[in-house]
């Protein structure tokens, strides 16, 4: 069997993502050899079609501590990768338009505060407008977090690969994975390009991760959507900081070459067979909508661009970042729920003390891969 190998590795990472090619860093950084195979092209789908939030604001409570840890990388990134991935330290600002809104903010942060966090802030209307003067004056108030923000996904991504293969990381683009399968102490995945062959597997493939997961028996409910993102001509500058809503998706912001982002969960069209995701224009008019209501003076601002890629989502809303409990030196990570860009630097690191370590640094127990026993059945 050996003869016809490819590429043999100490760790071979399916799916070249942002957590991907973050694994491969923080593994190759500790000498061990890494191969990572992507079906696409590096970013392809999810790390490319996010909104580029660093946002720690709105997490689920076991997130919170992986999107603390992951923020300090992002504020060091220079020193880490030897790039800024263009992270910008704007502050992100969660927007309350009505009363209700602003007492369900209120709860949030009192929530969280129980629990130890005190990242998220309660601000006024008239701390919103302070911020952000151009914003509509129907807002009641919002939470503030100061020391999140944005950065560009795609250049992100990249120097996490072009990190990883500094340190020796091997990426083979174009190299879908048909099959994996464990002989003996050696997992082999099997490719149109060959079969590849390591002592430990990783799998960050995104909305495909459950059918490799399953090949295991391991399968998760997770299921794929088409995440959208659109971006506008040139405006003069307005608006400084990161946005949010709290009753609407919202995901915005403006760059310095006047360009606005668009997105905030916007779902699509997926066809995972195809690894395609294809734009729903009649869903982007209502969150461009959700933006005239927010800032008036855009109405007549014009689209520029949209564009899809495919997302995991699980049926609780967290991801999958575990231990295989079906197989030895095999780890997932993967069903970040469109929102993980935030968390790849860290849940990269998270993972490389899961494979080489045996233990992450961090509590893992709210997004093992068991969790779902009683609807994987079901789903099976």
């Amino acid at each position: 069997m050996n003869k016809h190998v490819a590429n043999e590795s100490d760790v071979l990472i399916i799916g070249g993502g942002l957590h991907g090619s973050s694994s491969a860093f923080h593994i190759a950084r500790r000498g061990v050899s890494v191969t990572v195979l992507e079906a696409d092209y590096v970013g392809r789908h999810a790390s490319g079609v996010n909104a580029g939030g660093v946002r720690t604001l709105g997490r689920p409570l076991p997130e919170i501590p992986l999107a603390l840890m992951s923020r300090e990388i992002w504020h060091n990134m220079v020193d880490t990768i030897g790039d800024d991935a263009g992270f910008v330290a704007s502050g992100q600002l969660k927007i309350a338009e009505t009363e209700a809104e602003l007492d369900e903010c209120r709860e949030r942060v009192a929530l969280l505060e129980a629990h130890g966090f005190t990242h998220e802030k309660i601000i006024d209307r008239e701390t919103v407008l302070e911020l952000e003067p151009a914003i509509a004056p129907h807002v009641t108030g919002g939470i503030w977090v100061e020391r999140d923000g944005y950065a560009l996904p795609f250049r992100t991504t990249t120097a996490f690969r072009l990190a990883a293969e500094r340190h020796g990381a091997v990426f083979h683009e174009g190299t879908p994975v048909t099959r994996i399968e464990q002989k003996g102490e050696r997992w082999f995945a099997h490719t149109p390009s060959g079969v590849f062959s390591a002592a430990k597997l990783v799998v960050t493939a995104g909305a495909w991760s459950g059918e490799l997961s399953q090949q295991v028996g391991e399968p998760v409910p997770v299921h794929p959507e088409g995440l959208m993102l659109m971006v506008t001509h040139r405006a003069a500058p307005f608006c400084r900081a990161t946005l949010g809503a709290t009753g609407r998706p919202l995901s915005f912001k403006q760059f310095d070459n006047g360009t606005v982002v668009i997105g905030g969960k916007l779902i699509g069209i997926a066809d995972l067979a195809a690894r395609h995701g294809e734009v729903d224009f009649a869903r982007l008019v209502k969150s461009a909508n959700t933006v005239v209501d927010l800032f008036p003076h855009l109405r007549n601002l014009g689209i520029n661009r949209a564009w899809a890629g495919v997302e995991a989502f699980t049926e609780d809303s967290l991801p999958v970042i575990s231990p295989s409990r079906r197989a030895s030196n095999l780890t997932y990570s993967f069903g970040y729920c469109g929102s993980g860009f935030q968390l790849g630097p860290g849940c990269g690191k998270l993972v490389s003390e899961l494979v080489l370590d045996g233990v992450a640094s961090l509590p893992l127990d709210a997004f093992a891969i068991d969790r779902f026993k009683g609807a994987a059945a079901a789903w099976r």
